[in-house]
């Protein structure tokens, strides 16, 4: 059975809600497209590559709903099967145009949603999607807490301030940063556990976050250990994740 947030967000998009495909489109778009531009080699374009990452993401929209988790494929194998489908299809009417004749679009195949030795992905595309996963958290946390509770979080972790700095720059005291610093990164564990789960479909990815340093369930409450390697494991990810927007709005703006 899939979790009770993945089938709450597939009852979203079967009822077409606009926010939950946008959601799928902000969150791994820029993945997809970094994913379709490496595989196309330069035999595609700009605007190839963002109609294929649209037609990933809308057969994805109409697909999940037939998954079957006994089958075992992961969120990140069945989106990858997916774009693949969309490029090779694009590839194939293309020869076919080259020879004079139309191609009608193929049927998704979906012998992808069997975990197998054949469906292995490389770990920078994993990798990948994990990290876009907890960006989309990020943007969660970011517009549902306090504007000043965030920027003390971003200024301190994400900008690398030292407490003290972050405090003078805010007028207020060192405690305070500290108090409400604590108070984004529970949020923060909290939108990224939902995350996670809403766009996972097996145990392994599941785990994904403990694997990559972020204790989303720490067993003592203020655990500076732990906490301070929240801390910067999720400022590596926000730094990766922004110098893949900055290539995506490049490739998104390229004609």
């Amino acid at each position: 059975m899939l979790n009770t947030l993945t089938t709450s967000f597939i009852g979203r998009l079967k009822a077409r809600d606009e926010s939950a495909w946008f959601e799928l489109w902000e969150t791994f778009g820029p993945v997809l497209r970094a994913q379709l531009a490496k595989w196309g080699r330069g035999r595609i374009g700009s605007e190839t590559v963002r109609d294929l990452s649209q037609e990933t993401l809308a057969a994805l929209s109409g697909s999940l709903d037939r998954y079957d988790p006994s089958r075992g494929a992961r969120f990140s194998t069945w989106l990858l099967a997916i774009a693949k489908h969309t490029l090779g299809d694009e590839i194939d009417r293309r020869m076919a145009l080259k020879r004079g004749a139309g191609k009608a679009k193929a049927q998704l195949d979906e012998t992808w949603m069997v975990a197998g030795p054949g469906q292995g992905v490389d770990k920078e595309y994993e990798a990948a999607v994990f990290r876009a996963k907890v960006e989309a958290a990020i943007r969660m946390v970011e517009r549902e807490t306090d504007f000043m509770d965030f920027s003390i979080y971003r200024m301190r972790v994400f900008d690398g301030l030292s407490g003290k700095d972050v405090a003078g720059s805010l007028g207020t005291s060192e405690p305070t940063v500290s108090r409400r610093l604590a108070k984004v990164r529970d949020q923060l564990r909290v939108r990224i556990g939902e995350v996670i789960s809403t766009y996972s479909f097996t145990d392994e990815e599941q785990a994904e976050a403990e694997r990559n340093g972020l204790a989303l369930n720490p067993k003592t409450s203020g655990d500076r250990a732990d906490d301070a390697m929240f801390d910067e494991c999720l400022a590596e990810i926000y730094a990766r994740q922004t110098e893949l927007r900055d290539r995506d709005q490049d490739l998104l703006t390229d004609r």
